[in-house]
């Protein structure tokens, strides 16, 4: 797959609930079905599976998310490919920091923390040199990407 591919079918997703829907249940199927190990675009990648409960909704959530561990700190991105809104993982946060995350075969609750902006500022060059793309995807938006430490409760 070619990277023009790539961003095409991230748009897509992003664009299209029901096929990121669809695509989130395969990932977590292979996630669960092997260790925390997924193949395809995430092959490689350090993946988490966020549980939350929907801010608007009230219903339980489950987000398959890469996280990067940078200084100490387990953190997840909401970059959401770039798209000019944030993902609905980050509004259930905002709402109720409370959550529970898989990785690998360990599970635990935790509590997110978003970075506030010195902190997001200081930490996002830390993560693009880690994860180019996020560079990539900082360009796309106007938005302030934001990130999130999830700490152990």
């Amino acid at each position: 797959m070619t990277e023009s591919q790539d961003d095409l079918d991230k748009s897509k997703l992003v664009a299209d609930t029901a096929a990121l829907d669809a695509f989130n249940r395969g990932v977590v199927e292979e996630f669960r079905a092997n260790a925390g190990r997924v193949g395809g675009p995430f092959e490689g990648a350090t993946l988490v599976l966020l549980h939350t409960v929907g801010a608007k909704s009230g219903r339980p959530r489950l987000s398959p998310l890469a996280y990067l561990e940078i200084d100490g700190k387990v953190l997840i991105v909401g970059s959401y490919a770039g798209a000019p809104t944030h993902p609905a993982w980050v509004h259930n946060l905002r709402a109720d920091p409370k959550a529970h995350i898989e990785i690998g075969t360990d599970a635990y609750d935790v509590t997110a923390r978003e970075l506030p902006d010195d902190e997001r500022d200081a930490t996002y060059p830390k993560i693009v040199a880690v994860a180019p793309v996020f560079a990539e995807y900082q360009a796309k938006t106007s938005r302030a990407i934001p990130l999130f430490e999830l700490v152990r409760a």
